[in-house]
């Protein structure tokens, strides 16, 4: 199939109907149907299970709980530091760049503005404007856990319901302001060095997103949400959990201080691995 009748197929399929019933497929607990489609898929997209802290697939009494499967002890080592940002996530960037004058770009041809993507007011400029962005993609076969980039509290919270276009590079080239029209979970926290959001970007056949504070956040109802949270908010470590995905999506990640500088292997297309650094203060 070619990409562009993919892209074409998307916008006629019924995109939340079909992505709801593989959801309650993902999440059936009878062994006769889980152990197969867990098998299968760990075998097409080549799983790496001796990573996972269980590495039996037969230990596991759905496809949610394989696919949201946590990381052995040491899987993935970083030292902690306050003048770094870890990378949240195993994937691959979609793009890295400073935001322009409120603009995120996207793919060649293709670009959003951070309200659209945050659910914020058109008229209003936000604080990440001048800042940094990445995007990254997470393929069926990476780890789905959300890690935080830096230590930060938890600030705002917001659902915003939307279309659920597949996230793969041919999608993201062929439809405009993509990240901005699909249904997200976008998660803001106050760090040492300003304001960090979390756009967890939900897709085609993405059965939820959760965060470890509120359990399952999407599907929600056909309107924008907002929690705010004060001063009894939570605290994350660098590195500590945030969320994941109930089947792969991707994760945009934008910073309101423009001093951070982007490794020179975050650009398009570079596979990272959860806990590498990815910006440095210079």
């Amino acid at each position: 199939m070619s990409d562009a009748l993919f892209v074409a197929l998307q916008k006629i399929l019924p995109q939340h109907a079909l992505s709801r019933l593989v959801g309650k497929v993902a999440h059936s607990e009878r062994a006769w149907l889980a152990q197969p489609v867990m098998r299968w898929f760990a075998k097409k997209y080549q799983v790496n299970m001796s990573e996972a802290a269980e590495p039996e697939l037969r230990t596991y009494k759905s496809f949610n709980a394989f696919f949201t499967r946590a990381l052995r002890d040491g899987a993935r080592p970083f030292t902690p530091d306050s003048q770094i940002l870890i990378c949240p996530v195993d994937g691959a960037i979609s793009q890295s760049r400073p935001i322009a004058e409120g603009r995120i770009f996207q793919a060649k041809g293709h670009d959003f503005s951070t309200q659209a993507l945050l659910g914020r007011s058109s008229d209003q400029p936000t604080e990440y404007d001048h800042g940094l962005f990445s995007t990254i993609y997470l393929s069926p076969k990476d780890y789905h856990r959300i890690h935080l980039p830096c230590a930060g509290k938890l600030t705002r919270m917001t659902y915003i319901p939307g279309q659920l276009f597949s996230v793969n590079p041919a999608t993201t080239e062929r439809v405009d302001g993509l990240f901005a029209r699909n249904e997200r979970v976008v998660c803001e926290f106050d760090t040492e060095h300003g304001s960090l959001a979390m756009v967890l970007v939900g897709a085609m056949i993405v059965a939820s997103i959760a965060t470890v504070w509120a359990g399952t956040v999407a599907p929600g109802a056909n309107e924008v949400r907002t929690w705010h949270y004060g001063a009894d908010a939570p605290t994350f470590k660098q590195g500590d959990e945030i969320g994941r995905f109930l089947l792969g999506s991707t994760v945009v990640v934008l910073t309101e201080d423009h001093g951070w500088q982007w490794q020179a292997d975050m650009q398009a297309g570079q596979t990272v691995r959860l806990g590498q650094t990815m910006a440095k203060r210079p």
